[in-house]
């Protein structure tokens, strides 16, 4: 009897070993669908718009109210981890994600595509959240790192995959099949997650229902502003009563987080120095690089006259270069460290964006490609070590609050970044200089963005995360 009780208990220990070392597949599962989704519909809009019968400026309602949904539910999704359970709730989160796809699959006119699209992003604001929550709840500080490393590809691999596979599938099958491919993988997700995934639970004060109301309501202001300015909104009146609306949100935030014990987002978290620096300069690295996936095709076609299927093909390389720089993350950070690398790296991200400002019509393809290599070797780094820096010196009672103070960021600079890109480029082409020079001059402007914002990470110290590494 005793031996049989060893064995099942040596049964149960390695079961936990191998949940533990499949854990990073959950999380890369729910990273890869969710920037697949994010960016898989872009080129497939004109196809929706033409079966529907709308004209494409009335699909964007589609990108809007999916990006205000984001906004409204990211909040939440640290407290329900904790309350219910990382398990209960990620598994809760696919499920809905897989319901919303299903659901805009099947969608024969605007609203209900857009009804769709709620309930897709509602599953999509708690999804990535509480499976990297599970991450840090799960892994030491020592292990981070090289974690983070390993389910960053996915994240990228899916933004750049993306458009392509969009175009595709619109193209030789049809556009409800960029929803449908998110449900057999949303289903191996929610498999995965029930054998693997413990189910982590924090006690957790009253919820903060004024708290969410005002943070969430100002998120939605200044995410509608951003998709308005990216969609070429000029309207300076509009432009500057939507900025005076979420400032007074965010002022109404601040007075009730001062005065609140357990606030939905916790302010106090900026005084650990590596958050405070890693959400900052996240936020104003990305207003450099986050526009160049849209730049790059768009400047290719509309400036040079390639055809979309080439010019979305020349962000393969930088796919591929994410990939392959990834083994040898953790040795250049451990050789170098945060600081060191995050300065170095933003600025020869900003030299990137400086040579696509020289490039001409006639500059031979494969020149493209080196710097889209480039690109993505320096971006893969990038975003591994802010993004672990960012969590690095958290602990038990931080790790969700930190966490979700990420998403929200990351979020936000992702439509900044798109939003200042578009801003930039419309100003420079009602100035009077031609298609090609407002893309040059829009690239070096980023690219002094860029350089600009490695002066974020000098408040780093040469020791900062070494320890953990």
């Amino acid at each position: 009897m005793e031996t049989a009780e060893i064995n099942k208990k040596q049964i149960k220990k390695k079961k936990n070993r191998t949940a533990v070392h499949l854990l990073p597949w959950v999380t890369a599962v729910a990273m890869f669908i969710q920037s697949l989704d994010g960016t898989i519909l872009n080129t497939s809009l004109p196809s929706i718009a033409r079966d529907m019968q709308y004209s494409p400026s009335q699909m964007h309602s589609v990108i809007v109210i999916y990006a205000l949904t984001l906004a409204l539910f990211i909040p939440l999704s640290g407290w329900l981890a904790d309350k219910f359970g990382t398990r209960t709730m990620f598994m809760t989160a696919v499920g809905l994600f897989v319901a919303g796809s299903l659901c805009c699959a099947l969608s024969v006119n605007l609203l209900t595509f857009n009804l769709s699209r709620v309930l897709q992003a509602i599953g999509a604001s708690m999804m990535v959240p509480i499976a990297r929550l599970a991450i840090l709840y799960q892994y030491p500080k020592s292990k981070l790192l090289k974690t983070m490393n390993f389910i960053t590809i996915f994240g990228l691999l899916g933004m750049v995959v993306g458009p392509s596979l969009g175009g595709f599938l619109s193209d030789k099958l049809s556009w409800h099949w960029i929803f449908l491919v998110n449900v057999p993988i949303g289903i191996i997700g929610i498999s995965m997650a029930k054998r693997i995934m413990p189910n982590f639970k924090k006690a957790v004060g009253k919820f903060d229902f004024r708290g969410l109301i005002y943070f969430s309501l100002a998120l939605i202001v200044i995410t509608m502003m951003l998709e308005l300015i990216s969609s070429g909104l000029t309207n300076w009146f509009i432009i500057l009563g939507g900025l005076l609306l979420f400032n007074t949100l965010a002022a109404l935030y601040y007075y009730h987080y001062k005065h609140t014990d357990k606030p939905i987002i916790d302010l106090r978290l900026l005084n650990i120095k590596t958050l405070r620096v890693g959400l900052s300069g996240s936020l104003i690295t990305r207003l450099g690089i986050g526009g160049l996936p849209l730049l790059l095709p768009l400047m290719l076609q509309t400036g040079f006259g390639y055809s979309a299927s080439v010019s979305g093909l020349l962000l393969l390389p930088s796919a591929l270069a994410n990939v392959a720089i990834k083994p040898f993350m953790v040795r250049i950070i451990k050789a170098l460290g945060y600081r060191t690398v995050l300065i170095s790296n933003t600025i020869l991200l900003g030299f990137v964006l400086i040579v696509l400002g020289f490039v001409t019509k006639d500059t031979p393809l494969i020149y493209y490609i080196i710097l889209m290599i480039f690109y993505g070797f320096f971006t893969s780094i990038q975003m591994s070590a802010m993004n672990t820096i960012t969590l690095v010196d958290l602990d038990e009672n931080t790790k969700s609050g930190g966490n979700t103070m990420l998403v929200i960021m990351q979020q936000l600079s992702i439509s900044f970044g798109v939003s200042a890109a578009s801003l930039i480029l419309s100003f420079f082409g009602s100035s009077g200089f031609s298609i090609t020079e407002s893309f040059h001059y829009t690239f070096i402007v980023l690219a002094a963005v860029t350089i600009f914002s490695s002066i974020t990470f000098r408040r780093l110290s040469d020791s900062d995360g070494r320890g953990y590494l």
